[in-house]
């Protein structure tokens, strides 16, 4: 099998993208602190990327949830695999993701995020897919809508690989000649 990624959003559009919602998310926590919380584990990039352009006051915490299990495509279970180390109530709240697709999982942790009691609570995406989405879910601060491919790079990975690349690229596998990466779900 063989892996080719082409590039989707290079670098350098990624991060003027990045300090831009920034600097909307100062814009609109001007005189207040915000709490970020990090998706595990695509995020992390982009979420460092964004606190350190953020120049209102940042606390951040960390969970994970999966709906994936060991394949491409969603079970539509999901699951918390980790929880948030200290109390969101009172807080103003932003969540970040990596991607959204179908938009179970978000709507899901969203709900269980709003139970907690924070002050207020907003979700911010680097990457959308709306045309794959199955539930509702109200998208703050979008990074780039994109087209239904699989992608990776800037934390979103293939088998654990290519987070580490500086650009969102388009995955594609290759057998015999034969394209198969392109209608995986994210």
């Amino acid at each position: 099998m063989k892996e080719t990624v082409r590039i989707l959003l290079s670098e350098s559009k990624t991060e003027e993208r990045i300090a831009q919602l920034a600097a909307q998310i100062d814009r609109d926590y001007a005189g207040r602190s915000v709490h970020l919380i990090c998706i595990l584990k695509g995020s992390i990039f982009f979420t460092c990327a964004l606190a350190k352009r953020i120049t209102v006051p940042v606390t951040m915490d960390f969970m994970s949830v999966s709906s994936y299990g060991s394949g491409t495509s969603s079970s539509g279970v999901v699951r918390l695999i980790k929880d948030l180390d200290e109390p969101i109530e009172g807080k103003d709240v932003i969540v970040i993701e990596d991607i959204i697709d179908s938009g179970r999982t978000l709507s899901y942790l969203l709900q269980n995020l709003q139970d907690r009691k924070p002050a207020s609570l907003r979700l911010c995406t680097l990457l959308d897919k709306p045309e794959r989405r199955v539930a509702e879910v109200k998208v703050d601060y979008t990074g780039f809508a994109i087209p239904d491919e699989f992608v990776v790079g800037y934390g979103l990975d293939y088998a654990q690989k290519y987070r580490n690349l500086p650009f969102i690229g388009v995955l594609s596998l290759e057998d015999d000649g034969a394209q198969e990466g392109g209608d995986s779900q994210q």
